[in-house]
């Protein structure tokens, strides 16, 4: 029988929870009485705002890597995790901008479908047809969570195409986390692709001419709430969990992500469930009971 560690799974779990709390912080963010931050200086600050704390966790832990894997630091993985993380918050910033929420989410997540198509090669994953089968019906159930919020039309495309630029740079940072993973701790990675994620954010936001300054004080803490629970806390997990958990299930179990979210939005922001959302869940909870469910040898 093949089965999977209880304890990662929970963790991802808990990383999916905190990744989730990002659209919330980030909407509050975007409104001028908060200081109106532009996309790509939320994902600066996001990232910028974790980084004291993600280097004092390194420094107060000790690298357990694999000495027999690795003689070296990989400074180009690293380096190339941050920039796939950069583009991803920044494309998936401005898709808010010029899209729906709901298309942007749901084009976003269509990351577990690139991390599946290069999970096979990358690392010899055995991807089955009941795997398959669960990321169909959780991207049906993420479809029917969005409900009558997506909408297709033309006036959208530049936003949709910028929300799948997303879907691609997510899941090619997952991948190199995965790949990472081989032989660094979850602390190193996050450590070093924020160092080089920040700068790249920086400059875009300058290019921009955003927001990047404000004299009101809830707009920093926002920011901070974002860098501590959505970063420091939800990719944090997330990263430690691709250490112990197939590359493609790990993205798939991230779908979580819209479900915590309408949850979140019903808690915090008090947009009642309707049927829909209701079925979406249970149609994506299903799917990932499906996929993670262990297979019996015959």
């Amino acid at each position: 029988m093949v089965s999977y560690p209880n304890a990662p799974t929970v963790v991802l779990a808990c990383g999916a929870l905190a990744i989730s709390f990002a659209p919330v912080f980030a909407a509050f963010a975007l409104k001028p009485e908060y200081g109106g931050f532009g996309p790509a200086a939320i994902g600066f600050y996001r990232v910028f705002f974790a980084l004291p704390f993600l280097w004092l966790v390194l420094l107060a832990t000790p690298v357990k890597s694999n000495k027999t894997a690795r003689t070296r630091r990989p400074t180009g993985l690293l380096a190339l995790a941050g920039f796939f993380f950069a583009v991803d918050l920044v494309s998936w910033h401005w898709s808010i901008k010029y899209t729906t929420v709901a298309n942007a989410t749901l084009l976003a997540n269509f990351a577990p479908l690139w991390v599946t198509l290069w999970a096979g090669r990358l690392f010899g994953e055995r991807i089955t047809l009941r795997f398959f089968v669960a990321l169909g019906l959780a991207f049906v159930g993420a479809a029917v969570l969005m409900g009558a919020s997506f909408q297709i039309g033309t006036r959208q495309l530049f936003g949709d195409g910028l929300s799948l630029i997303t879907a691609i740079a997510y899941g090619s940072y997952m991948l190199t986390v995965k790949k990472l993973r081989e032989t660094c701790p979850p602390q190193e990675i996050m450590a070093w692709s924020g160092l080089f994620a920040a700068p790249m954010m920086f400059v875009v936001a300058l290019a921009s001419s955003e927001t990047i300054v404000t004299p009101q004080l809830n707009g920093w803490l926002v920011l901070l709430g974002l860098a501590l629970v959505s970063h420091f806390a939800g990719q944090g997990l997330i990263a430690y969990a691709f250490g112990h958990l197939p590359a493609s299930l790990t993205s798939l179990n991230l779908l979580l992500q819209p479900v915590f979210a309408a949850v979140l939005a019903w808690v915090l922001l008090g947009q009642a469930l309707g049927s829909h959302q209701l079925l979406g869940a249970a149609i994506v909870l299903g799917a990932l009971f499906l996929a993670n469910r262990p297979e019996k040898s015959k």
